[in-house]
């Protein structure tokens, strides 16, 4: 439904921009407005919105380059077929453009400039970046407020995750920002190891903060233990003392009352 409501808006429109022109109908423009970004080695396809009235048809499609590395100027190819690098094609009338093993070379503004037959030019832009994958990666500390700032160059899209001891952080142990670039710490958990882990479609890279060593579950575990340990052999120790004098007052008795009989005897 909102799709056909957008077309609807568009037709209108143009209905108007026909009606300002004295009947020269014609539109151009990308359905994504955004930033593009390609990864390299894959193929760029950029398809143009083309729009005319019934019985308007389209006489040229033109598409243009401006490098983002060296501002140079060039045109990729037109329809129909006249200039072309013989690398890039064109398809559906001129309307998609398709450049395979994008390169950083191939970043830049491209734009489409459609004719009609009457001569009237119409022109959209898109704004096409290379992807590139995540680099040095670095965690900064503020001890004093126990917050720690994770930093990447130049990543495309980079995604932050946080972990402590290698375990994904807890509520427990303090809490991300929106962006996930900083984890404030809780005031008991400013201790062993933080890593930030940044990610994105090309891989992920890593950084790792060391703070003072926490104290061990498993030390204070084995101290328990052996505390135990120790309060149970006590306990042995002096059950089997207790036994030990009672046996020997229970011999001790035993003697005694062997003497007098002797003596009568």
């Amino acid at each position: 439904m909102e799709l056909r409501l957008q077309r609807f808006i568009r037709t209108v429109l143009l209905l108007h921009i026909c009606w300002l022109w004295s009947g020269q109908c014609l539109s151009v423009h990308f359905t994504n407005q955004q930033l593009l970004y390609v990864i390299r080695g894959q193929t760029l396809i950029l398809h143009a919105q083309i729009e005319l009235l019934d019985g308007e048809h389209v006489n040229k499609v033109t598409w243009d380059h401006v490098a983002k590395t060296s501002g140079m100027s060039s045109t990729l190819a037109e329809f129909p077929p006249k200039a072309s690098d013989g690398r890039v094609t064109l398809e559906q009338q001129g309307a998609t453009l398709k450049v395979p093993d994008f390169q950083a070379a191939d970043a830049g503004v491209y734009t489409v400039t459609v004719t009609d037959q009457s001569g009237q030019r119409q022109s959209a832009q898109q704004t096409v970046q290379e992807y590139l994958a995540v680099h040095h990666v670095s965690v900064m500390v503020n001890v004093s407020h126990w917050v720690l700032h994770c930093m990447e160059a130049w990543g495309t899209e980079p995604i932050f995750t946080w972990l402590h001891e290698k375990v994904i952080v807890t509520e427990k142990v303090g809490h991300v920002s929106a962006d996930g670039t900083s984890l404030h710490v809780s005031g008991g958990s400013f201790c062993g190891h933080f890593t930030c882990v940044v990610s994105n479609k090309l891989g992920h890279s890593s950084a790792t903060y060391t703070a003072e060593a926490c104290e061990s579950t498993n030390r204070s575990m084995t101290a328990v233990v052996v505390f135990l340990l120790l309060i149970l052999m006590l306990a042995a120790a002096s059950l089997a003392f207790i036994l030990w004098r009672r046996h020997r007052r229970g011999y001790n008795r035993r003697e005694r009352l062997r003497e007098p009989c002797e003596e009568t005897l």
